[in-house]
């Protein structure tokens, strides 16, 4: 009987704390907890996979938007948004994460806006550049005009010349 008791005293211990983690063991604190998945982690020969989540935003894609364009023409260069929030529809959302093996995930994150479905405002982590052909097109081109005074009258006056009613200077 005593044996009996013994084995279900420790079988019911075994069982309680089966329902706990290393973490809630008190006095181990958090770090022991954290060993075990941190140990493996660093481990140099372990294959981690690379991670991508969300739309891939590039620069030459937000290069490509400009005010006024319409939500199709953004849709056709940025894709379809992740998250179009239903109480802000004039407002699409474009998030993505990247984790390359073992390196810290990296985020970027940008949100664009409309009113009357036309692009009013750029926001997040990337900020439209001009390209070389748009910085030719604003440059300034000085023209010279000639000074030289014309003898030659012009078509109107000429025309009133002929019907008399203006004046014919020598």
């Amino acid at each position: 009987m005593q044996k009996l008791l013994i084995c279900c005293a420790i079988s019911a211990s075994l069982l309680i704390s089966g329902c706990g983690t290393v973490d809630t063991v008190k006095g181990w604190g958090r770090a022991v907890g954290d060993a075990i998945p941190n140990t493996l982690g660093g481990v140099p020969l372990m294959y981690h996979q690379d991670i991508q989540q969300g739309n891939i935003v590039t620069q030459a894609m937000i290069n490509k938007l400009h005010p006024g364009m319409a939500r199709r023409q953004v849709k056709y260069i940025m894709g379809t948004p992740i998250l179009v929030d239903v109480f802000h529809q004039d407002r699409w959302d474009y998030f993505y994460s990247m984790k390359k093996g073992s390196e810290a995930p990296t985020q970027e994150h940008i949100s664009l806006y409309f009113v009357d479905d036309k692009l009013t405002r750029i926001e997040g982590d990337f900020r439209p550049t001009p390209t070389a052909d748009a910085l030719e097109d604003k440059k300034e081109t000085v023209v010279k005009v000639p000074d030289y005074e014309t003898t030659e009258k012009g078509f109107f006056t000429r025309t009133l010349e002929r019907a008399g009613l203006a004046a014919e200077d020598d």
